[in-house]
């Protein structure tokens, strides 16, 4: 990939909404030159879409969990995420190296929903869970690149 279209990514990363003009003006390219290039990264699926940045605690789901899940059957099919996909509180599936399959990203009420949430990914998909429950996040939403350069306000959006 060009340096050009990472500086566009990065930008963009950091602000999804950034208009054509003021991508132009960081770039040093035409408007022109800027939409065709944002066109081409999104065709190449580099960027695939766009989305709002949520203040999770103003939307009633302020407790952040990551809980790591392994098979009760290690002979049974790998199919967790599929088992657990109708779990809205589930916010990210990772599949992982280690002992556990998947570390699954939820965000939940309170520890007593985060308990039924518990429980209802142990019975969806007969497995075993470990919970880390986070405290705070100094940062998130991290741009892609250098991260040296990440300025005060960028880690609360």
């Amino acid at each position: 990939m060009e340096e050009i279209d990472r500086r566009i990514v990065t930008l963009l990363a950091k602000d999804g909404r950034m208009s054509f003009t003021d991508l132009a003006k960081e770039t040093g390219l035409s408007v022109s030159a800027v939409h065709q290039r944002v066109r081409r990264l999104e065709k190449r699926g580099v960027i695939h879409g766009y989305r709002a940045l949520v203040n999770y605690d103003e939307i009633g789901l302020p407790l952040t969990a990551f809980v790591s899940i392994k098979p009760n059957d290690t002979a049974a099919p790998d199919d967790a995420p599929e088992r657990l996909s109708h779990l809205s509180a589930i916010e990210a599936c990772h599949s992982v190296a280690g002992e556990e399959s998947y570390i699954l990203k939820v965000r939940v009420a309170s520890p007593l929903a985060l308990e039924e949430l518990l429980q209802q990914i142990r019975a969806s998909a007969n497995v075993s869970t470990r919970t880390t429950v986070v405290l705070s996040t100094p940062y998130d939403y991290r741009s892609p690149g250098t991260h040296a350069d990440v300025e005060d306000g960028d880690a609360e959006r």
